[in-house]
């Protein structure tokens, strides 16, 4: 496993091993004393799936307030998505900031967004599926979402796309009008 640091603290790419021969290939997306041998002690409670039809679907900017915050670890298992992950750690150095991977079927990458971060991503082709898991389980009374075009953000999103939005994430708030209670210790 490579695990690399981006802009952000606490966010990685993470590239599983490939082993293949003239049969295909073989990796594992998931081995937790691999992890731990690399820093990363999460434990993991629940796995999601999600397919979009069409290229330029968007979903997020999403996170869950405490104590329901929520690490994914977050693949692309058919097609290909530009995932986005946004520092809302309200006493962190990058409080606000942005950073981004491309994740594809072919390049096999995972993307590691701790708790404290919101996450969304763009489809950039039609049929994608997209897989990730949780250290949280899902609590309706605790997500939230920011506008994922926000100004202040300032996401640069693939230009040659139309976001296909759903009314929640059409009618987020601002990042300064959101519901935030992460501390950059408390994670």
């Amino acid at each position: 496993m490579i695990k690399a640091d981006l802009v952000l603290n606490d966010v990685w790419i993470i590239e599983p091993d490939l082993f293949g021969d003239h049969r295909g290939w073989f990796m594992e997306t998931y081995n937790n004393s691999v992890f731990m041998k690399n820093g990363i002690n999460i434990n993991f409670v629940q796995d999601n799936h999600s397919f979009s039809a069409q290229k330029g679907t968007l979903r997020g900017l999403h996170y869950q307030l405490n104590p329901k915050a929520q690490t994914k670890l977050v693949r692309c298992t058919k097609g290909s998505i530009f995932d986005v992950a946004v520092d809302l750690r309200v006493d962190s150095q990058t409080f606000g900031k942005w950073t981004s991977a491309i994740l594809s079927e072919s390049n096999k990458k995972q993307f590691l967004v701790p708790k404290g971060f919101a996450h969304g991503f763009i489809t950039l082709e039609d049929d994608v599926e997209v897989q990730y898991k949780v250290d949280e389980y899902y609590s309706s009374t605790n997500d939230r979402s920011i506008l994922w075009s926000d100004p202040n953000i300032g996401i640069k999103w693939p230009q040659n796309l139309v976001p296909i939005l759903s009314n929640k994430d059409k009618f987020a708030p601002l990042l300064l009008q959101a519901e935030i209670n992460y501390e950059y210790g408390d994670l």
